[in-house]
């Protein structure tokens, strides 16, 4: 049996980076691509402790993450936490995740949140992208949030080593729970379209096809396809690891003045989650 395993997701690079630091922090830890495991109809883990890895998107989990929980057996599980990476923003996870251990009778021990870069200039917005996103994943913005992060994943190992509970207190409001309810049925039901195309630059590399870990994207006639009948996961990986910056939003963000991922991440890294 494992000591620990790191079950993780990322789009470009933030929670993989994550997940790899704590790796190396926590002696015997081993790292589980969640996309490789969904087409498992049962998933079992093997570690007495198990952590979870994950962008916050639109304040919830992950699309991936969520089908991870509804099908993995934590029986091996005396010991659970998350660390969730976000730009900032307000969440939901920590009372998902609580929600749906609960019914596998098992408790998430510690929740862990870290601010990093977005890769994101639009999100699922229908307005405008934001024109000066490049100028907030700058090389010096991502080196002093890179900095904090270094300093709280050493605060996450010592309470993971430690088995501490809840060493982050996450704010809570009566309505809280009822507002996570409401999002997390949504979020099953309506699945929305972000508006990617490739323009003129394109040179036909098949990377976004590689890199997509929904397998949303197909190349079709030299030029890559999002698929209708599959679901994005809404990991902006297409966008940001295109090299020529071919791949666009919609009419909402054409900016061709930089892209994201995380600079200790790599393609290969990204794709081999599949």
């Amino acid at each position: 049996m494992n000591n620990i395993e790191i079950y993780y997701f990322s789009g470009t690079g933030n929670s993989l980076h994550v997940a790899k630091e704590l790796q190396k922090r926590i002696p015997g830890t081993v790292l589980k691509p969640i996309v490789s495991l969904l087409k498992n109809d049962v998933i079992k883990t093997q570690g007495k402790t198990v952590g979870f890895v994950f962008p916050i998107y639109l304040t919830l989990v992950p699309y991936p993450v969520r089908c991870l929980l509804k099908k993995i057996d934590l029986t091996s599980a005396d010991y659970i936490f998350t660390a969730a990476t976000r730009i900032g923003t307000f969440t939901f996870a920590d009372i998902y995740f609580r929600r749906m251990l609960k019914k596998k009778g098992k408790k998430l021990n510690s929740f862990f949140l870290l601010n990093m870069a977005s890769n994101s200039p639009t999100g699922l917005r229908p307005t405008p992208g934001d024109k000066n996103w490049v100028n907030d994943i700058s090389k010096e913005k991502i080196d002093e949030l890179e900095q904090v992060v270094q300093k709280e994943l050493d605060l996450i190992k010592k309470a993971v080593l430690n088995r501490d509970n809840n060493p982050v207190k996450i704010p809570f409001t009566p309505f809280k729970n009822m507002f996570e309810k409401i999002m997390s049925s949504l979020i099953e039901v309506i699945k929305t379209e972000i508006k990617y195309h490739a323009d003129s630059t394109c040179t036909s590399c098949g990377i976004c096809e590689r890199i997509c870990p929904s397998g949303k994207i197909k190349i079709v006639d030299k030029k890559p396809v999002w698929q209708k009948n599959v679901r994005c996961f809404y990991c902006f990986a297409c966008f940001n690891f295109c090299p020529e910056q071919s791949i666009l939003v919609g009419n909402i963000y054409t900016e061709k003045k930089g892209r994201y991922h995380h600079p200790d991440v790599v393609l290969k890294e990204i794709e081999g989650q599949k």
